[in-house]
């Protein structure tokens, strides 16, 4: 491979002749080589809003000339609009604080004002003007997890209501037996239960949008420890105004910068906030599974679309695909949370060391339960078709309708009736007949599912 030598503070090195990166973004290479887990493109994406609003509050602040400003800005553009593999190769298990990641951009923007402006930019004096590594990182979970959540989680979840409440009211009037223990219970409308799925995904909505309030303030400004040494006064405000104007997005500055960077609690309150979703998403897929269940000896009450075959050995056989992929990425993101909440207690002293494992796996979760969302609205849950036939046949035999009979004859009576129309498979107003003085007229009237909802 063609390569250049280039330095830093402990000396020369070798680096791809091509590479935009430079000495200190080789030595990460060199030194980690965990894993093939590289920062998503969120994640670099909102580095270079950060880069690209420093530099507008540095300008503003008479830091530095027009022409860096316009500089970096333009490598900023350049970096979001590139595909950013090759030039952001630094594994996610680094040092702690993300310093490689950071002085990586740093290096890039500096490789792309030389190249497209002639302009001999520092990768640590202009382009981290104002800055370390212990404020941008912190900085960057923040935005990239506000940007995701806003722009994409949040969204998904509105679908998947939507989808919800659409099936509802295709579907709602339908009654079917209730089930509790996976056992047969009292009737239940289908517009009662998806009403369930709906809430839960509605409360997951509310309580992300609470944790955004918190998510929206920025670690900027502190520096090094939190006392903001090398930058001015009043660099947070300028940072701060610049940033929310380029992103689209308020956010505020921390009234105390000491908290922000030696915690991730607010990383770990979102964590949370994600892993109660994904349990929520988890019940409605395994409720979907068992709805559909069969066709021949499960519950058979409901058809998920057929998207691909089922076996490689069985033919005809369909499986419930869709729930089981996001049943698969709640699980990760359960798991995720666990590394986040390990992480989040990392903070020594004045700075938390498992900032970068946060970033990749709090980001992680809201793309993966975005996917699922809108997943699960489109290709389960807004076309099955509800097997009515079948729902029907099971509902005039579920004795658990005799519960209607225990304020007129008593809990003890009815169980009997329960017991003998199990015993029997006759449907329970026949059995209920035969069992009591009360007409079957009567009976229709107290063991109607409607009167049961």
């Amino acid at each position: 491979m063609k390569t250049k030598i280039v330095k830093d503070s402990m000396g020369e090195l070798h680096i791809p002749h091509d590479a935009l990166y430079g000495a200190q973004t080789q030595r990460a290479i060199n030194n980690f080589n965990m894993s093939e887990l590289r920062f998503q493109n969120q994640f670099i994406d909102a580095l270079s809003y950060i880069k690209e609003a420093c530099a507008e509050a540095n300008y503003n602040l008479n830091m530095i000339p027009f022409e860096y400003k316009q500089a970096i800005k333009f490598s900023c553009e350049k970096i979001r609009a590139s595909e950013k593999v090759k030039d952001f190769p630094v594994d996610v298990f680094q040092t702690g604080s993300g310093t490689s990641t950071n002085m990586n951009i740093n290096e890039v923007i500096a490789s792309l004002c030389r190249r497209h402006f002639s302009i001999e930019l520092s990768a640590n004096d202009h382009v981290n003007m104002s800055q370390s590594s212990n404020d941008v990182i912190p900085t960057c979970i923040h935005v990239a997890s506000c940007i995701a959540v806003k722009n994409q989680l949040l969204p998904s979840l509105e679908h998947l209501v939507a989808a919800i409440n659409d099936k509802s009211n295709e579907v709602g009037h339908i009654i079917k037996t209730g089930k509790t223990h996976l056992m047969d219970a009292t009737p239940i409308s289908f517009a009662q239960e998806l009403g369930g799925w709906a809430a839960q995904i509605e409360t997951s909505i509310a309580r992300l949008s609470d944790t955004l309030v918190r998510l929206s303030v920025l670690a900027q400004g502190g520096t090094a420890v939190g006392t903001g040494i090398n930058a001015s006064a009043d660099f947070s405000h300028q940072f701060i105004l610049s940033l929310s104007h380029l992103v689209g997005y308020d956010f505020r500055k921390a009234t105390n910068h000491f908290e922000l960077i030696s915690s991730q609690d607010t990383a770990v309150e979102l964590s949370g906030q994600l892993k109660t979703l994904a349990v929520s998403l988890m019940k409605i897929s395994n409720d979907l599974r068992l709805m559909n269940s069969g066709p021949l000896t499960g519950y058979s009450e409901i058809e998920l679309p057929a998207l691909q075959p089922g076996s490689s050995i069985m033919p005809g056989k369909v499986n419930p695909v869709i729930p089981e992929a996001v049943m698969m990425s709640c699980a990760q993101v359960m798991g995720n949370d666990v590394t986040i909440t390990i992480a989040g207690q990392s903070g020594n002293f004045q700075l938390n060391v498992m900032l970068p494992v946060i970033a990749y796996n709090l980001l992680q979760s809201i793309l993966l339960l975005s996917a699922s969302a809108t997943s699960l609205a489109d290709k389960a849950i807004s076309s099955f078709k509800v097997k009515e036939s079948v729902i029907a046949a099971s509902l005039e035999k579920n004795p658990m309708l005799a519960t209607a009979l225990n304020p007129i004859i008593g809990y003890l009576k009815s169980s009997e009736i329960v017991k003998a129309a199990y015993a029997s498979q006759r449907p329970i107003l026949d059995v209920a007949c035969d069992m009591t003085e009360l007409s079957k007229t009567e009976l229709e009237d107290i063991l109607d599912p409607k009167n049961a909802i």
